[in-house]
């Protein structure tokens, strides 16, 4: 992995340790210290001052495929292709739990606040004292048999399972109440957490997997299999596309303020630079 200086596109440090493919990485809150997940089934915490692996987590079966952050930073979860999500403490180097074992590889997991008045249910035995930020706190699924799924993060209980076209790709929260997941078949699903029989809308551009999803202002941000990245405002009346690409993938997108950065197959981050929208 490298990290990158924005401004100029210097290379900063290079961040060695990882065998095989890094399939996800992230910056904890602070900015100096990462997290990353590979197909060596290993999680990995990074300084990014000195580029040194601090910690490095084992316990998954198979490729780590996504990873989120609850609150700061002192538990971190991972999703994997052995079908599972796991809660880790990053003081302790250690597993605090497995939050779900799906029986499907697990494509992607976003963490958020719930809605107050949604039942995340009850935990079967006390949580560790080593859980920080958990509670009050629902996980998403994105599941490769078809489902996205909602689950307690303190309670480990289900809250919701909703079956969609194809597998899920991706899963993000715009809110305390709405979500979004994307499908390998190009639909990206808006829901209501209080209620998910049936979806808020469907909103499809292409037949192209729909590879990655981020809030961005009063809308988000979606990238797909084709090359296609696109913003919608709220409204949807107003779609904005980021060119470029050219049929590669794109398979992740990332912002900052005014900025856009998207990482596409042909091996090339590129960066936008948004006007007020």
């Amino acid at each position: 992995m490298k990290i990158w200086q924005a401004a100029n596109g210097e290379i900063r440090r290079l961040l060695e340790g990882h065998v095989y493919d890094v399939n996800c990485c992230r910056f904890f809150p602070s900015g100096l210290v990462v997290l990353s997940g590979g197909m060596d089934a290993q999680l990995k915490i990074w300084s990014a001052e000195d580029a040194s692996c601090v910690v490095t987590f084992k316990g998954h079966k198979g490729g780590i495929l996504d990873t989120a952050i609850v609150d700061r930073g002192r538990n971190v979860l991972s999703c994997s292709r052995d079908g599972t999500a796991r809660l880790w403490d990053c003081g302790k180097s250690a597993c605090l739990g497995v939050i779900a074992d799906c029986g499907s590889p697990v494509n992607g997991i976003a963490v958020g606040t719930a809605e107050s008045s949604l039942n995340l249910g009850t935990p079967e035995t006390a949580p560790s004292e080593r859980e920080i930020g958990t509670e009050g706190k629902i996980l998403l699924l994105a599941r490769e048999d078809k489902k996205l799924q909602g689950v307690g993060l303190q309670s480990r209980q289900p809250v919701f399972l909703f079956m969609g076209s194809d597998a899920f790709n991706c899963c993000t929260f715009l809110s305390s109440t709405y979500i979004l997941a994307g499908t390998q078949d190009g639909n990206i699903y808006q829901l209501d957490v209080r209620n998910t029989n049936a979806p808020i809308q469907v909103i499809h551009r292409s037949g192209a997997p729909v590879l990655s999803l981020l809030p961005y202002r009063d809308g988000f941000i979606a990238s797909q299999g084709d090359g296609t990245c696109f913003i919608i405002q709220q409204d949807l009346d107003y779609v904005l596309d980021l060119t470029e690409a050219d049929c590669d993938p794109v398979y992740k997108v990332a912002s900052w303020e005014k900025q856009i950065y998207t990482c596409c197959r042909d091996g090339i981050v590129r960066r936008y630079q948004l006007s007020d929208l």
